[in-house]
């Protein structure tokens, strides 16, 4: 058995790692990006349960991104060249899903008639977003590294605490949109779409300014 002193010392770990990995997995669930806009607008367009496909999409494409983000941590010195590239790609597709936000005429009845493919667009604007593997790199993979050290339990509590809020945060975001779905209609329909569609618009320039100065 272990001593007291080593199980209190692995209990206190455990409860610092779970912590952080609830704070930062919140935080990055609320927060503004495109992630966030794309969940909007298909929970608008399509209801609530597309919106949720997009809130899983992350259990997707963040597990590769943490995996070579750790590794490139250890093994490469240079990865801005990457992120430069994955950057401008990623504004290139905002830039095609704002137009077709902008371009939306309304919505008659309870869903739109188009396939809305909701967890293959959540998954392709979070694999290209540069923002994930900037947030792995300089955070993620650190603590799971420092984690490591101690063990295998505190990364695993780390991880499972940051996805189980992050798409938690997103999933409860797609409930509250789609309760509220009944009033956007007509015009403040049309003006929400507009206004995701601008939103995306800015991300996606911020998407190139952010890839043409890591490819300097």
């Amino acid at each position: 058995m272990d001593p007291p002193i080593a199980r209190e010392e692995a209990q206190t770990e455990g409860i610092v790692f779970l912590s952080a990995g609830m704070a930062l997995g919140t935080t990055a669930g609320f927060s503004p990006g495109p992630l966030l806009a794309l969940l909007i607008s298909q929970t608008i367009k399509h209801g609530p349960k597309e919106g949720v496909k997009v809130a899983f999409a992350p259990m997707i494409t963040d597990f590769p991104i943490l995996l070579v983000s750790t590794y490139l941590l250890i093994r490469l010195s240079d990865t801005q060249w990457i992120l430069g590239v994955l950057s401008i790609l990623g504004g290139v597709f905002l830039v095609h899903l704002a137009y077709t936000m902008m371009k939306t005429r309304g919505v008659e009845g309870t869903v739109d008639k188009e396939v809305p493919y909701s967890f293959l667009k959540g998954a392709i604007v979070n694999a290209l977003n540069p923002h994930p593997y900037l947030f792995w790199i300089t955070v993620g993979a650190p603590t799971i590294i420092k984690g490591l050290a101690g063990g295998l339990i505190a990364p695993v509590v780390f991880v499972g605490s940051f996805f189980g809020c992050l798409v938690g945060s997103k999933v409860l975001l797609a409930v509250v949109v789609g309760k509220s779905r009944s009033f956007l209609t007509g015009r403040a329909y049309l003006s929400i779409m507009r206004v995701l569609g601008i939103g995306l618009l800015v991300f996606a320039l911020v998407l190139f300014k952010d890839g043409l100065r890591l490819l300097k």
